[in-house]
């Protein structure tokens, strides 16, 4: 009930914030926040239950806008189709990507991710015609449903925030479920979960492919909300921030993803402006040193992240039983 209650209070919140920043610059990184809280919500599930971690989500991300922008423009598509192609694109790659790298074990797997990732951001820069090149795609319509066009930053707000909710509420009721007890069962212990009957590398396919097709679409909708697309955003870089996004907001926690990319955007902004000012003439790849300092931080001193704040249920998880002892990762009697 207590959980309702806030779950209420904070959707309030959001929807008269608007009301009150009175700024197109803030608002346009509240929608950037939710946006990116879209795909951290995937990477929770692929990280924090199933166990997989992927440096590669920024080029799902990154597949998601291309494949919207393209269709809408060169092939005069429905933005809503498109949209749901930019869905479907990075689900099909995940896919067939996802069974022969899923079977790689830790850093052999996010070596994997990382290798995809980048090899998606060679194929955007060197993509011609097709994708724009290092120039990018411009002239892309603004997304429309029914006699609705989203063409202004207030309206996009709401749509995002409403994207969110659904999404947030669609993963939460997942968790709940008989596939959900299966990937808590896997966190725990995958080998426990194996000898208990049940196919984990099925349950962790399946939590990758959708962990993208919540990539793509954000994606789609991040080109029919900035009308021009780069390669720029979907590069390596990006990928880390949505891992610290991750690891910050609190892996399976609810509000963990959009704690997470609230904060990481805020201080990206925050960086942008004061790393010239400390050190004359850096640029952004300095922004990188930072993060990772911070995802050291965060892992030393809050391993459960920002969002176990408001779970209290996560710490419980964690903390075990008394006279714990680890077992696999997960937790077992002593």
């Amino acid at each position: 009930m207590l959980k309702k209650a806030l779950v209420f209070a904070v959707l309030i919140f959001f929807l008269v914030l608007p009301f009150l920043i009175r700024s197109n610059y803030l608002l346009g990184m509240l929608i950037v926040t939710g946006l990116y809280s879209i795909i951290v919500i995937g990477l929770g599930i692929l990280m924090g239950y199933a166990g997989q971690v992927s440096f590669g989500h920024a080029a799902f991300f990154g597949l998601g806008s291309y494949t919207a922008a393209i269709l809408a423009t060169s092939c005069g598509w429905p933005t809503p189709a498109a949209l749901l192609a930019a869905m479907a694109l990075p689900g099909l790659v995940a896919a067939l990507i996802g069974r022969p790298t899923l079977k790689l074990k830790e850093l052999y797997l996010a070596l994997a991710t990382l290798a995809f990732g980048i090899l998606v951001h060679i194929l955007f820069n060197e993509g011609g015609e097709i994708t724009g090149g290092p120039s990018g795609l411009a002239g892309i319509p603004y997304l429309s449903l029914g006699g609705l066009v989203f063409d202004r930053d207030i309206e996009f707000y709401y749509l995002v925030l409403a994207v969110v909710l659904l999404v947030s509420l669609a993963v939460n009721n997942l968790i709940q479920s008989r596939t959900g007890r299966a990937l808590r069962a896997i966190r725990e212990s995958e080998h426990a979960a194996q000898t208990a009957g049940m196919d984990t590398s099925l349950l962790k396919l399946q939590a990758f492919v959708f962990s993208a097709v919540l990539a793509g679409l954000a994606g789609g909708l991040y080109a029919f909300y900035v009308t021009f697309i780069s390669p720029s955003p979907f590069s390596f870089h990006m990928s880390v921030q949505f891992v610290l996004m991750a690891v910050v907001g609190g892996l399976g926690t609810f509000w963990g993803p959009l704690q997470g990319s609230g904060l990481v955007v805020a201080l990206g902004e925050a960086l942008r402006w004061a790393v010239p000012l400390v050190i004359p003439g850096a640029g952004g790849e300095y922004q990188i040193i930072f993060f990772g300092i911070i995802l050291v931080l965060v892992m030393i001193f809050r391993p459960a992240g920002l969002g176990s704040l408001l779970s209290p249920q996560v710490n419980q998880e964690r903390a075990g039983r008394p006279g714990g002892r680890e077992v696999d990762g997960g937790v077992a009697g002593g």
